[in-house]
């Protein structure tokens, strides 16, 4: 298969599970670094640009959990093809000028992350906060972050790289298609060849971003194959309104969601915000965080308040539809068949429109995998709660749905504080937390107790302060 990487096109003939990063070092491009090999750092940061009607538009990747063959027909830019001659990229010479670089393994993920930035025009009345955003997948521990977003700040005024938005450059792979049968890589265009691709390799394994399949491969080194890839799926790539209900393709990458979500659901928006980091986000799915079964996933949780309903697909085409709160079976098992796939997820508007929050706990802010998960529903009338939801991650063996405390809180006003003290007693009885290297039980317990006060305390109109809005002196 063929795709190009800093206008220069490559017959990529490689095993399914070579990352993109091992291609481009094996191929003389180490400005991109590794550092994790698990997508956390950003020390392996490319641009992966797709065609659209502003020329090319760009997405940065975490190379090192990436396949290659993802990026067939698509055109890669390292930091070894922004410079034009002896012309720096804006955001190159910005970190030069802002002294944003000391040992600087670091810095070309930095680099394209703000690279990314400029070449899709990011404009707007935060321009701080998109920086924050474009690098919140990036890790530096020498440099300090003051002189890399200052450098951001500053290739944001500067004009991006016309050459690297002339779309003429994938003329240079003339008309063939990425094939199907080099490398063990599959790359279906619709659900009919999705099909028929899963008959044919009945043994191949479904990926959709990878952020969390390819960690087999660069934590456990263990050898994939074959590998379809759900990502150029028409059908599992949209976001509809039907009637009453909203359906998201399984393979919408979080990015879009984003988009969607933003003036739709503010706690939804919040919870992408802090799901992963800009990198993840690009590529990772929610057909992917739900079909992994981890019982600290984000999307399940608020997924399971909202009575979001799956809709799994067979190899032979047949269709069921599920409950999620009947999705989960055991830890890191599903419902789901050897032959079925996540196809769409369908969430009631009259649930969205409820009162709803969800809650993350984590060590960072951004880019860090759950201690608590929490999501909370409630329909208000009249004063009282008439329905509930309350879900919770990182709780026990999966994510789990507090029906027990549902019925408690269902008839009640959310101010009720004796209905909320016996809501908290009920919640030492219904989940068992462990006690892992990201919390205690006993810090998961409180946690949990304290979400479901705040979510109840919103739902009251009275807000309670988070710690940065605690007065240092009172």
């Amino acid at each position: 298969m063929k795709l190009l990487i800093n206008q220069q096109v490559h017959d990529v003939d490689v095993p399914a599970d070579t990352t993109l990063l091992n291609y481009l070092r094996g191929n003389g491009l180490t400005g991109t670094k590794e550092g994790c090999a698990s997508g956390d750092c950003g020390a392996c940061t490319v641009m992966v640009g797709t065609p659209d009607t502003d020329g090319i538009r760009y997405r940065t990747v975490n190379a090192c959990i990436a396949p290659v063959g993802q990026f067939a027909g698509e055109h890669v830019v390292t930091v070894e093809g922004l410079a034009e001659a002896d012309q720096l990229h804006p955001a190159q010479q910005a970190m030069v000028d802002c002294h944003g670089s000391q040992c600087g393994f670091c810095t070309p993920g930095f680099v394209m992350s703000l690279a990314a930035l400029v070449e899709n025009n990011s404009v707007g009345s935060d321009q701080r906060e998109q920086v924050l955003q474009g690098i919140s997948g990036n890790l530096c521990r020498c440099t300090g972050y003051r002189p890399i977003v200052d450098a951001g700040l500053r290739a944001l005024q500067a004009p991006r790289t016309a050459r690297l938005h002339d779309a003429a450059v994938f003329d240079m792979m003339g008309e063939s298609s990425p094939a199907h049968d080099r490398g063990g890589v599959h790359l279906p265009i619709s659900e009919d060849e999705l099909q028929r691709t899963m008959q044919q390799y009945p043994d191949a394994r479904l990926i959709g971003g990878g952020t969390d399949l390819m960690l087999e491969v660069t934590q456990l080194y263990r050898h994939l194959p074959e590998l379809i890839c759900l990502g150029r799926v028409a059908e599992l790539n949209r976001i509809e309104e039907t009637g009453e209900t909203l359906v998201i393709g399984a393979g919408v990458p979080y990015t879009l969601l984003e988009d969607w979500f933003v003036d739709r659901s503010s706690p939804m928006f919040d919870l992408l915000q802090r799901l992963g980091s800009r990198q993840i986000r690009n590529s990772g799915t929610p057909g992917g965080n739900l079909a992994n079964g981890s019982p600290i996933a984000d999307m399940p949780p608020a997924l399971i308040a909202w009575d979001a309903r799956l809709e799994l697909v067979s190899a032979a085409g047949a269709s069921r539809v599920v409950s999620i709160d009947d999705f989960y079976l055991d830890y890191r098992k599903t419902l789901l068949a050897q032959d079925e796939y996540i196809a769409r997820i369908h969430i009631p508007f009259g649930a969205m429109q409820d009162f709803h929050r969800f809650y993350k706990s984590s060590k960072r802010i951004e880019d860090d995998i759950s201690s608590v998960m929490g999501a909370f529903r409630f329909k208000l009338d009249g004063g009282q709660i008439s329905q509930a939801r309350v879900a919770f991650g990182g709780m026990a063996a999966t994510p789990v749905r507090l029906r027990e405390l549902e019925s408690l809180l269902e008839g009640a006003a959310p101010d009720d504080e004796q209905v909320l003290s016996q809501a908290i007693e009920q919640l030492d009885g219904l989940m068992t937390p462990l006690t892992d290297v990201r919390a205690s039980a006993a810090y998961r317990a409180a946690m949990a107790g304290a979400m479901l006060t705040r979510a109840l305390g919103e739902a009251a109109g009275t807000r309670l302060p988070t710690v940065m809005e605690v007065d240092p002196g009172a």
